[in-house]
């Protein structure tokens, strides 16, 4: 990339619209979490900063990350990539390969130094000096440290990534971690999911592009505004679950009639991700809707936590399940007597006034 143009920049020599422009600003403002007041600094940013540079790099994973990726909607992943970043390097989605490929990785990282967004997919292997992971003739830990060492942002893409996943369960044979202990003093944002959210993906990338600033980070350095709830509070069987409606069995009246699934494993008590309001395949659906409990994909270590379809404790952490459709008719009961006393003295109280 000779020249780093901004995003109208795009649009101009590809002969859009003002209006596409527009368009396209007020999309990536809603979906970085953003409020209206928010569009003009993101039409000012898109009109003068340059396209960000983005180098994506691969370790011990299985490319769902990226896969996840290309399905985005809302953007188009084809329009992220061709018209909003200026994506240099990426095993799945560029065209060249071998050494020239290889040589050109280098060549952008030492001409955009401290510039580029580097996204990382996938966990390092630490074990043997990292031999069961490599990629053009170098361990994917020296590769990491080095393109590491020169960006302005760190982005870890998927469960792997930011955890370790699958690779790092027991009993781990090959010592594979999170890429937080190898990334220096870059700044870190880790997007867990087997595999994340397309959607929140590209809303990531887009907020470091535009604003140079990572987004607001809770306390695992998880973006808030698509980690800021519970699946459990976003889900619309929840109300089953509050009047302790839950289904026994994946095949009986109370799954089929929508029930909670907190007994079959839903792990959407104690998981923090948007499945339930931004939702998967452009907003179709996500696993509980489709009659499968949340495994709780987004957490550190849920490959570790099996069975898959017991994975709740039956003593959780909003207490016994089995009682607490007992507890609220208990609780609404209460109420409906406690109402009925404060009418009776309310009554008393007006007539003896009268």
């Amino acid at each position: 990339m000779e020249k780093r143009e901004s995003m109208w920049d795009v649009y101009l020599r590809k002969g859009m619209s003002r209006r596409s422009f527009l368009k396209g600003c007020v999309t990536l403002t809603s979906l970085m979490g953003l409020s209206t007041a928010s569009l003009s600094k993101v039409v000012e940013a898109a009109e003068t900063k340059p396209l960000p540079v983005v180098i994506w790099i691969h370790g011990h994973e299985c490319t769902g990350c990226d896969e996840s990726f290309i399905r985005s909607a809302s953007p188009l992943a084809s329009d992220v990539v061709l018209n909003d970043i200026a994506l240099e390097y990426d095993h799945l989605l560029s065209a060249a390969c071998g050494e020239p490929f290889e040589a050109h990785l280098e060549q952008t990282i030492q001409k955009y130094r401290g510039q580029y967004i580097l996204a990382v997919e996938g966990a390092v292997s630490t074990k043997d000096n990292g031999i069961y992971c490599m990629s053009g003739g170098h361990t994917f830990t020296s590769m990491l440290q080095h393109a590491a060492e020169h960006a302005a942002a760190v982005i870890a893409y998927g469960t792997c990534a930011a955890y370790g996943g699958i690779q790092a369960a027991k009993p781990n044979p090959t010592g594979s971690s999170g890429i937080a202990h190898f990334v220096g003093r870059a700044p870190v944002v880790n997007v867990p999911g087997c595999p994340p959210i397309p959607e929140v993906m590209t809303g990531v990338v887009m907020h470091v592009a535009l604003f140079g600033t990572l987004p607001p980070l809770d306390s695992e350095n998880r973006p808030k505004q698509f980690y800021g709830n519970r699946i459990h509070d976003t889900c619309y069987r929840r109300p089953f679950f509050d009047a302790g409606m839950f289904a026994e069995r994946f095949d009986d009246a109370g799954a089929k009639a929508g029930w909670c699934l907190y007994k079959l494993g839903c792990r959407g008590p104690e998981t923090y991700n948007s499945c339930g309001n931004i939702r998967w395949y452009q907003g179709m659906s996500y696993p509980i809707q489709s009659g499968a409990p949340c495994i709780g994909c987004s957490n550190a270590h849920f490959w570790d936590e099996d069975p898959m379809s017991q994975r709740m404790p039956e003593y959780g952490p909003l207490g016994n399940v089995d009682k607490i459709g007992a507890g609220l008719a208990a609780v609404t009961t209460l109420g409906v007597v406690a109402h009925g006393a404060a009418s009776v003295v309310q009554r008393n109280k007006r007539e003896e006034e009268e």
